[in-house]
């Protein structure tokens, strides 16, 4: 897994942000913490996962990049709501890897 240097946190991932990251890099369960990634399909602006499904990481999934980390599904659609918005307003459209770019990581 690859860690957005400008790391988004929900609120309330925020107070256990090491111990959230810290169980994600080791890959041990961690109920109710949902990650937030680039698209896995051209269909999409972002995705969310429940964190368990990293612990069934393949090959594929090894280089998935972590933009977000939030608390909660609704912690989760609120800050992919953020990251959207303020792509748009950035950019003027929904291009993650122009977004991305513009702040000086690439996806």
């Amino acid at each position: 897994m690859l860690w957005y240097t400008h790391l988004y946190m929900g609120e309330k991932a925020k107070k256990h942000s090491y111990s959230i990251i810290q169980s994600i890099q080791e890959k041990s369960f961690r109920p109710g913490v949902f990650v937030i990634t680039p698209p896995s399909n051209g269909n999409n602006v972002l995705d969310i996962y429940p964190s368990y499904m990293l612990l069934l990481c393949d090959e594929r999934e090894k280089e998935l990049k972590i933009l977000g980390i939030a608390y909660g599904y609704q912690e989760a659609l609120e800050l992919a709501g953020t990251i959207v918005s303020e792509m748009y307003e950035e950019t003027g459209g929904f291009g993650l890897e122009e977004f991305l770019a513009e702040r000086g990581s690439q996806v």
